[in-house]
């Protein structure tokens, strides 16, 4: 493991997380990473109204968000988030391309990816001017 890897992981230790993935196998498998890198699942949802009420109301330092929940764009929900001071991370199958151009300067993890990857996409995320 680079040492680089070691610094990410570090910074995330202890990190409250939600997770909006409406694919019940990649939400599994989020958590399952999330919780390998030393986070703590703070919610998942798999509606980006319930994703709202969590963000209202959740103690959390990050959030994962799937860019079309159920047919329905996350973007009311990363619109919040900044409210919040909360950063956050778009894992996509739609890549860069895929995004309203409001949110390209976000961190993107294109779907397949690996844990280094979304540890990488994760970390940026916290660094992230909201």
């Amino acid at each position: 493991m680079k040492e680089q890897d070691v610094v990410s992981r570090d910074a995330l230790l202890g990190k409250r997380v939600i997770v909006v993935e409406d694919e019940l196998l990649v939400s599994l498998m989020l958590e399952n990473m999330l919780s390998d890198l030393g986070c703590e699942v703070a919610g998942t949802t798999s509606r980006v109204e319930k994703a709202l009420t969590l963000v209202s109301g959740g103690s959390f330092e990050l959030a994962v968000l799937d860019v079309n929940i159920a047919g329905e764009m996350v973007y009311p929900v990363a619109e919040a988030l900044p409210k919040r001071g909360i950063s956050f991370v778009f894992p996509t199958g739609y890549g860069l391309a895929g995004l309203d151009d409001t949110w390209k300067d976000r961190p993107v993890l294109q779907k397949p990816f690996q844990e280094r990857d979304f540890t990488r996409a994760l970390t940026s995320a916290l660094v992230f001017e909201n």
